[in-house]
């Protein structure tokens, strides 16, 4: 972060008696804060005290606020309780070494309409202190605010989540969440927001939550974040246990980030229109590691890496109005059955069903089957062409449902498969001669010039 040269020494020289005894290490409350205290004896901010110190840094966050400068606080360790931060809050530490560890209660660090917000270098420790979901879902709740910069920061030890933005647009980079015991991140109804190069481990239930209350345009970008050992705490099938979640938010980019060890999926688009999915890295998921579910238009999933999941991609739910998807460029490889589920045992490298082009991907290792065109009659206009599957159960499988819609099948290479290249199936069910050494051209289905070896 950035300041121009009158804010830099605002900083260094003093905010009154409030910020010139920061750098000394303790900070005076201002004399229009402290009603009945003189300035001889005004409290001052201590280092690794053991008492709650809120109200005097509350004063010296107000009186900085209220001057438009930066408030600099110096290393060591102050328990807080129910801070609330304004417009032009700036509010930075010692370079991680500045604790703000919660002292219990109703809320540790909230904000609203707090336009220009700036947090950078402080570390926020929740100390597993419970507090009150009325007041916000996270050890810190921003709502309403615009010109967020939230950078270089960490975040540990929640009760619940961690970083809560309602309504907020800005930029959160560089900060590091740990051990929450629900999400890392959660936004809801952004407008405008940057989640880049955070590192987010050891949640709950969820990673990074990109959310609407209700279908609308978003715009939210989540790139070259590191996100592992995401939980499923909370069960279900499939709500908790992500790295990254969008939920009804349009036009959200996924990009360029490094995601392992989550119970369920590494990213997960549930009603998110035109979501791109870009050059992820995604190894050891428990379910489908890239999902696009329920009633969106437009997924882009391209140049992914997956690795050892139960499935590679899954665009699906063509029955909930989920339909038009670009699956291009992947490498999916070393799958796994569920066999320990009584249904939904999955295996499958990529599965699609309605209005998609699935082009040039690389699929090896997948113990059900390498592509999956299909479900029942939920079928529609897919094109799959050019992809390579190596050592599946079957290459290809396609929908025999005579109700279902058209598919173009061509110019596949398909190797060492144990139960054909490409075969008709009926609700998980193959059947019918390999199509790839018998082509078919019918009404609805075209098999045409693939290789089988």
């Amino acid at each position: 972060m950035t300041f121009d040269r009158r804010s830099i020494l605002a900083a260094s020289l003093g905010l009154g008696a409030a910020t010139a005894a920061a750098h000394a290490g303790q900070i005076k409350a201002p004399r229009e804060a402290a009603a009945a205290v003189t300035p001889a004896n005004a409290p001052t901010l201590q280092p690794d005290a053991a008492h709650d110190q809120t109200a005097i840094l509350q004063a010296a966050i107000d009186a900085a606020a209220a001057k438009d400068v930066p408030l600099v606080l110096p290393p060591g360790t102050f328990r807080v309780s129910d801070l609330r931060l304004r417009a032009g809050t700036r509010l930075l530490g010692a370079s991680r070494t500045t604790v703000l560890q919660f002292a219990g209660g109703d809320a540790f660090v909230t904000a609203d309409k707090a336009d220009g917000l700036v947090l950078q270098g402080l570390v926020f420790d929740g100390a597993f202190q419970t507090f009150n979901d009325a007041r916000g879902e996270g050890l810190l709740t921003i709502a309403n605010a615009k010109g967020l910069a939230i950078d270089d920061i960490e975040i540990r030890n929640s009760a619940r989540g961690g970083l809560s933005l309602i309504a907020c647009a800005g930029r959160v980079s560089n900060i590091t969440i740990s051990d929450m015991l629900d999400f890392g991140i959660k936004s809801l109804d952004a407008s405008g927001l940057d989640i880049t190069g955070n590192t987010v481990t050891g949640c709950a239930n969820n990673g990074i939550l990109v959310w609407r209350t209700e279908k609308g345009e978003d715009g939210t970008t989540v790139t070259g974040n590191r996100i592992s050992k995401i939980r499923n705490a909370s069960g279900g099938t499939g709500e908790y246990g992500n790295a990254i979640n969008v939920y009804k938010a349009a036009s959200v980019l996924v990009a360029q980030n490094r995601i392992s060890d989550c119970a369920y999926t590494a990213i997960r688009g549930n009603a998110a229109s035109n979501i791109q999915i870009l050059s992820n890295s995604c190894e050891r998921l428990g379910e489908v590691a890239i999902y696009s579910e329920f009633g969106f238009e437009g997924a882009l999933i391209a140049n992914n890496t997956i690795e050892f999941a139960a499935t590679g991609i899954s665009v699906t739910n063509f029955n909930e109005g989920g339909r038009l998807a670009v699956i291009q460029g992947n490498l999916i490889r070393n799958l796994f059955r569920r066999e320990h589920e009584k249904e939904d045992k999955r295996g499958e490298g990529i599965g699609v069903e309605a209005d998609a082009v699935v082009s040039g991907n690389t699929i090896e290792g997948a113990p059900t089957v390498g592509i999956q065109i299909g479900w029942g009659s939920f079928m529609r206009d897919v094109a799959v062409t050019g992809n390579v599957v190596r050592r599946s159960k079957v290459g290809i499988s396609v929908t025999s449902a005579p109700d279902a819609g058209a598919c173009l099948i061509a110019n596949n290479l398909i190797s060492k498969t144990d139960d054909g290249a490409i075969r008709r199936m009926t609700l998980g069910v193959t059947s019918g001669p390999d199509l790839a050494r018998e082509p078919s051209i019918s009404g609805r289905m075209t098999v045409t010039g693939n290789v089988a070896v």
